[in-house]
This record gives structure tokens, sequence and C-alpha cells, in this order.
């Protein structure tokens, strides 16, 4: 994600550089009829916990289970902001299961089925709590099919963005989605944490006249009736947080870059003529094949953008496949985007306080493309920067390894883990280096990743001790001695 730190456009204070800084309701309690008593042969089976327990977000996501597919059917009408239809998700229970949470709010539910059969549910603030007629036995695929209706809700002024509104945010012609770090439930029901990821089928439906372009593949459409129905489907897991749907009036660019990959860029048409003189759909094509040859094979099977017309909004998201933008991106933001979709999509975090390894990667990438284009090496970039913010600042009296859950966010996060990664590439050499994040985006593709596993990984391919490196640069809150 990239945030604007007074911001889009802003380079750190201090180092006289322009770059982009990336961060990129109300429950109904509506109750089906109660579950039937478990029977005393399902008495081994118990409910699965409310949240995953992660450091910065304890009761974000749910356990008991994992979800392989989210097949989305849903009608929008933007005059109204009216959102509903059917989410069916398919998971496998990881215990035996007796109820489970969803993520999900501010909508009514018209009706809840497990594998077909009608389930018992109520409402504890964001957790949509689901007991099944039956018990779910460890190993087995369920299948859980909600319909819900109701007005998306808009996160505001929350300290983990710095106050940017995130979720579902109401654009004239439609609607703008990015729901880092924990907005998935605000429109759709999910287990929303990024150690869960799945694929999507997204089945939108909007008047004639508005468009609609998501994760993944346009795979199919329809018209009927003064409606318009567009399908694009991820195949690739993803994190539920990297779902989006930009539903509004779009120029399409359907082409392939350099390389071949397939490549979707969605503009506004108010932006049409900006994004033609920025080269935008050249430009994405050209980093995504860059960033192929130095970092393995592009993750998707599809690369791209969708260019809005939010100027107000803070950020933009590396949402997977297609870097969501409020403005027309500069090679800054689009090359930090563009790298996430390795580092933090491909690879994505494991709990929420390893997030440099999304942040800080994707700053240092965007580093080497501007050295790529004859800019300064990103080892000097760092030394600019690490030379510019004296020791007693509070930029370094964070621990990035665990930066906490209201400043994970913060410049250190992005900036520090940059300088981090132009250290080490410059202590251990471009093979080795190079070579590491190869390694590191390959070994771990569609997975879930930790800074630990990154450490020790970087020992390995190095062949050297790096533990009082990275403890210097990751987990120590002063500033190193040097760089």
């Amino acid at each position: 994600m990239v945030m604007t730190f007074s911001r889009k456009r802003l380079g750190y204070v201090g180092a006289g550089v322009s770059a982009a800084l990336c961060f990129s309701g109300l429950g109904v309690a509506t109750l089906a009829a109660p579950a039937s008593p478990l029977s005393a042969s399902q008495a081994a089976f118990r409910p699965g916990s409310p949240g995953l327990g992660d450091p910065y977000f304890p009761r974000e996501g749910n356990g008991g289970y994992n979800v392989s597919h989210y097949d989305l059917k849903l009608t929008y009408i933007p005059q109204s902001h009216h959102l509903g239809g059917t989410a069916t998700i398919t998971a496998t229970a990881t215990q035996n299961l007796s109820r489970f949470d969803l993520d999900l709010t501010n909508y009514k539910i018209s009706s809840l089925t497990v594998n077909a059969v009608g389930a018992g549910f109520t409402r504890r603030g964001q957790e949509l709590v689901v007991t099944p007629q039956s018990g779910l036995p460890k190993g087995r695929a369920f299948t859980v099919v909600v319909a819900y209706a109701g007005t998306p809700h808009t996160i505001r002024n929350s300290p983990i963005v710095f106050g940017a509104p995130y979720g579902w945010i109401f654009t004239k012609d439609g609607a703008f989605v990015g729901c880092e770090p924990n907005a998935a439930h605000t429109w759709y029901p999910s287990n929303d944490h990024p150690s869960d990821k799945a694929t999507f089928r997204f089945d939108i439906t909007v008047p004639t006249g508005t468009q609609v372009v998501a994760n993944g593949d346009r795979t199919g459409g329809s018209s009927s009736a003064g409606m318009d129905t567009f399908v694009w489907t991820e195949s690739q897991p993803m994190a539920t947080y990297l779902a989006t749907i930009g539903i509004g009036k779009w120029n399409f660019h359907n082409t392939k870059t350099a390389a071949g990959i397939p490549e979707t860029v969605a503009v506004d048409p108010a932006l049409e003529n900006q994004a033609e003189s920025a080269r935008v759909v050249k430009l994405t094509g050209d980093i995504t094949d860059y960033w192929a040859k130095l970092f393995g094979r592009y993750p998707f099977s599809s690369t791209g953008g969708i260019v809005d017309n939010v100027p107000h909004i803070g950020f933009s998201l590396e949402t997977q496949t297609r870097p969501l933008y409020g403005f027309v991106p500069d090679q800054v933001t689009a090359s930090h985007e563009l790298a996430h979709q390795w580092f933090g999509d491909s690879l994505s975090v494991k709990t929420w306080q390893n997030i440099w390894l999304n942040e800080g990667f994707a700053t240092f990438v965007s580093w080497v493309w501007a050295e790529h284009r004859g800019g300064r090496t990103t080892y000097a970039y760092a030394k600019r920067v690490f030379n510019s913010i004296g020791s007693g600042s509070s930029f370094w009296k964070q621990s990035i390894a665990d930066p906490k859950r209201n400043t994970m966010f913060s410049q250190a996060v992005y900036y520090r883990g940059a300088m981090t990664l132009a250290s080490l590439r410059h202590r251990i050499g471009d093979q080795k280096f190079f070579q590491l994040m190869r390694t590191w985006a390959t070994e771990h593709r569609d997975g879930n990743v930790t800074t630990r596993e990154f450490t020790n990984l970087a020992s390995k391919v190095s062949g050297q001790n790096l533990e009082r490196f990275f403890r210097t640069w990751l987990w120590k809150q002063a500033k190193p001695p040097g760089i």
C-alpha cells in the first residue's frame, strides 16, 4: 500500500527525495432457526476460534477451517449504494467443528446454509457465528452459502492508516474498493486474514452503462433488462484484503507485455489523456517484465492496474494482479505496487507484525527501478536517507520487525525496511543478494512468510552469520551506527 504522509507524492521529509509511500456497520441481528443440539456422537466437536490470534488483529480471521474458494455473485446499484447477492464459500475443516465464524458487518442476512442445509447464525460485532445442523469432521470439505444485502461500510478515522478512509469507498459512478489491512468484511463474508488465502470468482451485476473490473482475468459476462454482468476469476491464491472490484466507467486497455504476459489496465475516462501522457500501460508492462527477470517468473496469470479518479483517497494498493490507484501513478508508485505482486501478494505475511516484508521490500524495489532507469544506486539512495535523519528522531525508535498495530504503516517500516535491504545488498554483493531475492520469491510462491524465515535464508544464501546485522536493522530501536 502507498500512503500519502501529507502525503501521496511526498518523499521522506529531509531526504530531498520525491517518492510515493505505498501502503499501499452496524450488524443486523437477523436470526435463522436455531440449530439442533449436537448428538452424543458429535460431542468431540468444538467451536472454531473467533479469531486467529494475530498479535495486531487478534479477532481477524477465524479458526477451525481453511477457505479454498470464494464465489461472489453480487449486484450493486450505485445510485442507492445497495449491494446484495450471495457468497458461496468452499472450505475444509481443520478440526472437528461444531460451529465457526465468518467476518461480515453491516448486512441483513436472508438465508445461510452449510452443505445445502439451513444453519443457525448470530451476530457478535464483526463476527457472524454459524452453527451447522451437524458437526463438520476434520479434513472434510464443506460449502457455506450466505445471501445478504445492505449498504457497504467505509472505515474512517482509523489510526492504523492515519485516518485515511478505506474499505468500500463510494465514487460518483460506482466504487473504489481497497481493504488493507482488515476491511474485506465490509463487502463480503470471509476468513479475513492473509494467512488464509483462496481463489476467487467475481460475478458482479450493475446497471447498463456501468462496468466492473476485478482481480484476475475476465472470464464471462451477460446483459439483461438494463443490467450488465461482469465475471472475473482469480485462479491463484489471494489474501482477502487484496480482493477488489472497481465499479464505474472504464476505458479498458487489453494488451500483453513485451514478454507476453496478458495485461489489463482500466482507466477512468476523465484520466485517459493524463494516463496516456504518463504511458501507464507501457510502464506497467515494462516494470512487470523487469521484476520477472530479477525475482523469477510473474506469479499470476495477468498484470495491469485500475486507475480511478478519486484524488481525495490517500493511498494506492497492491490489489492482486491489478494494483488500485486513485490517480494516474508515477513510476515510483507503479514500481512499488507491482513489486508487491511478488512481495506481499504471492508472498503474504503470516501475521501483520511482518508487514515490513511487504512495504520495506516494495520501497526498496522501487529504488531498484530508479537505479535501472539511470538514477542513483539503491545504496546511494539509502545513504542519503540514512544521513538525513538524526539519531534522535522518532523514526529510529521503532522496531520494524514488530512495528505495532497503529504504526504498522509508518515511514520507518517503508524506509528503514528499504535501507535494510540496500545495506544487505551492499554487504553480500549483487550475485548473492539477487539470488536471495529470487530464492525467497520462488520457495514461498503462493504462501505466507515471516521475518525469521527471511533472515535465516539470507544467512544461508550469503554464507554469512547475519544475526547481528538484522538485529541492528530490524529489531533495535535506535539508529544503526552506519550503513
